[in-house]
């Protein structure tokens, strides 16, 4: 067994990795780029290496870099986590020539798998089911063209080395199609350095759904069951979850064999996934084989009871897996929430900047009967969100005896989710878990689209949900009003008595309430809030003002609830929805009723950056007349593309950022007159 091992990642899966060496007994080297020199990953590994500056493509995807940190720590492998150099034959072969380990296939499995074009040939001739598409490399716009028409639209343009939603655009007719592999080639060739994309057919209502594989040096290959993936944004996992609610046991049975078959054909060894698109009759078609560990790993590992962390490094290190088909047993249900920076409300732009408050929910044990809470992140209070790498904060894992349990122990975790300082997509994960859709099971690859057809705005809570925490609202707000009561040094005579009759606020709705203390000891204390006519029972002894979450119950329900105090109310985030609410007198109600609403400034002049990124192009000239929908700039962010384009018809007045600028968010980059 190895001694040390070398992480060649950052961020999460850095941290997930070291945890199980740790375990094992293995000391850990990790590697970093200046943007990095404080990042968790970075003090939890025994030894940290320096390897350039903030750039991937001049630190995490250096390999020499990489294997010279292996020489100077005397670290014997190198984990590569996911995503950078973890589908590299090149570097799995620069590994090999300097006598380190690579925790992970071989170069031919690399090689044969890592392009997509080449693997759907293998998978075809391994008798894997494919999907219906063009595989050669297509020079040009007008031939991509051509083979869509062909193919039939709509059509998939993918980057063959692409990854993580990448170099991948969905085409409806021929202009989609041209844009689609301009815009796929300059991913390609920016993220992965290589501009080859392929076209293939588009599946309507489809599932996708992935095998998880293990194989040895020896010849054994297990499949772990399947990962329901159908949550998906821009081609980009959301929500993950094992098993699927779709497959039945002789699909998955056929699907398990025909990823093994394949992994056997390229000799695999190590954790791989197979990936299928899965129509609504349960047809699969092969989609592609990742040669690494995947995002949504912990949601197999938490149903097999396997840490597959632990066997890839085993294998690794040539040893057996020590279990077969037989023994591999699916228990319970476990979903996977990807806790994201970025801004829902505004079309999920990516958020960058400095985590103020990071208080993931408590690991292990969740409220419900049988269910458990894990947490895999690469982040602390006080770290940062860098402009230079992809923008996830954590991956929120939740375990139930069935899926229910693991749904609804999923919604009270991300409830107890604080993030500040960034935007994230907290509220937007809860508004996903909590539809009736998402619960009944009934999921595709488009779920997103056709449920948030014009974004997602926030979510509504039904009648009784916004009552209850309007209820809880007022609760908290006599609490704080019977601390500051008891303030010293009061006059004799001059007490402060703390009224029992209020009204609470939340927009411009008013809600007479009475709000009674009760003391019921050390379980049941709280207060009887009286709203509209209607009495509920909140009850909360732990509670105290200044706290930031609150835990306990109205009339029974268990609710967590965020609370960021706002000077004059508070903002309350539950559910998926964002409430700002006031607890006033009678007679501050009345006077806030007559408070203007502040209109907006009317931006509809200008054309502004929606995120901080780089301006790669700009599409028009001072004086040029524009259409609604016409392409105005280009923005690249986080390793993305953003096709900024115009509103509505009008004349370019001024161009106020030219190409290559860096631009903050909510900068003018276009006027119009």
């Amino acid at each position: 067994m190895f001694t040390k091992i070398l992480i060649a990642n950052r961020g999460e899966i850095a941290c997930r990795v070291i945890k199980t060496a740790r375990r094992m007994g293995i000391k850990t080297v990790a590697v970093y780029s200046e943007a990095d020199a404080g990042a968790l990953h970075v003090q939890m590994a025994d030894e940290a290496v320096a390897i350039g500056p903030a750039p991937s493509a001049q630190s995490y995807l250096v390999a020499d870099r990489i294997i010279q940190a292996c020489l100077e720590t005397g670290a014997e492998a190198v984990h590569p986590g996911y995503g950078f150099l973890s589908e590299k034959a090149a570097f799995c072969e620069a590994l090999k020539a300097a006598g380190i380990a690579f925790i992970g296939p071989d170069v031919h499995a690399i090689g044969a798998m890592g392009d997509k074009i080449e693997s759907k040939k293998l998978a075809k001739a391994a008798g894997v089911s494919t999907v219906p598409g063009y595989l050669g490399v297509i020079k040009d716009d007008e031939e991509a063209v051509r083979i869509a028409r062909d193919i039939g639209y709509p059509v998939m343009i993918k980057a063959s080395a692409g990854g993580g939603g990448k170099g991948m655009r969905v085409a409806w007719d021929d202009a989609q199609t041209r844009e689609g592999f301009r815009s796929a080639s300059n991913e390609a060739r920016s993220s992965f350095a290589d501009d080859r994309v392929f076209i293939e057919k588009y599946v309507t209502e489809p599932r996708h759904i992935e095998i998880q594989v293990m194989a040895d040096a020896h010849g054994n290959c297990v499949y772990l069951g399947e990962r329901e993936c159908s949550i998906q944004r821009r081609h980009q996992k959301v929500i993950e979850e094992a098993p699927s609610p779709f497959l039945d046991e002789a699909t998955r049975k056929a699907m398990g064999e025909q990823a093994v078959a394949l992994a056997q054909a390229v000799q695999y060894r190590s954790a791989g996934t197979v990936e299928f698109i899965v129509d609504k009759d349960r047809n699969f078609y092969f989609l592609e084989m990742n040669t690494r560990l995947q995002v949504e790993h912990p949601v197999t590992e938490m149903i097999t009871g396997l840490d597959l962390v632990e066997l890839m490094i085993r294998v690794a290190a040539g040893e057996k897996l020590p279990l077969t088909q037989a023994d591999v047993k699916l228990t319970g249900w476990a979903l996977e929430a990807r806790v994201y920076a970025e801004e829902p409300t505004r079309n999920f732009l990516p958020s960058i900047g400095r985590v103020t408050r990071y208080r993931p929910p408590s690991e292990g044990p969740g409220a419900q009967v049988g269910s458990v809470v894990r947490v895999d992140t690469g982040i602390h209070e006080g770290g940062e969100i860098s402009m230079f790498y992809d923008p996830m904060i954590a991956k929120l894992i939740t375990y139930g005896p069935d899926r229910a349990t693991a749904i609804t122990a999923m919604g009270d975790a991300l409830d107890r989710f604080q993030i500040r300082g960034v935007g994230h997509n907290i509220s937007f994960l809860a508004a996903l878990v909590e539809s009736r859709r998402f619960g009944e099971g009934r999921l595709t690859t488009n779920f997103i689209a056709e449920e948030f057809p014009d974004g997602f705005h926030g979510r509504e809570l039904p009648a009784e949900g916004l009552t209850r925490l309007l209820a809880m609202a007022a609760s908290i707000h006599r609490s704080r009003v019977e601390r500051d009561a008891t303030i010293s040094s009061q006059m004799a005579g001059h007490h402060r008595v703390v009224p029992t009759t209020w009204v609470v606020r939340c927009g411009r709705d008013n809600h007479p309430a009475e709000i009674v203390a009760v003391d019921g000891g050390p379980v049941d204390s709280g207060h009887d809030v009286t709203l509209d006519g209607r009495t509920y029972a909140v009850r909360n002894s732990d509670w105290h003002p200044g706290q930031s979450l609150w835990a306990g119950t109205v009339d029974g329900h268990a609710l967590a609830v965020q609370v960021d105090g706002t000077g004059i109310g508070y903002r309350l985030f539950h559910g998926g929805a964002e409430l700002e609410v006031q607890v006033l007198t009678a007679r501050a109600a009345e006077f806030a009723a007559l408070m203007p609403i502040k209109a907006k400034p009317d931006m509809s002049k200008f054309l502004l950056s929606p995120m901080p990124g780089l301006l790669v192009t700009v599409a028009v000239a001072v004086g040029d007349e524009v259409k609604a929908g016409q392409e105005l700039a280009v923005v690249e962010a986080m390793k993305m593309e953003n096709i900024l384009r115009a509103d509505s018809d009008g004349k370019v007045k001024k161009i106020a950022a030219e190409k290559g600028t860096s631009l903050a968010v909510d900068q003018i980059i276009i006027e119009f007159e």
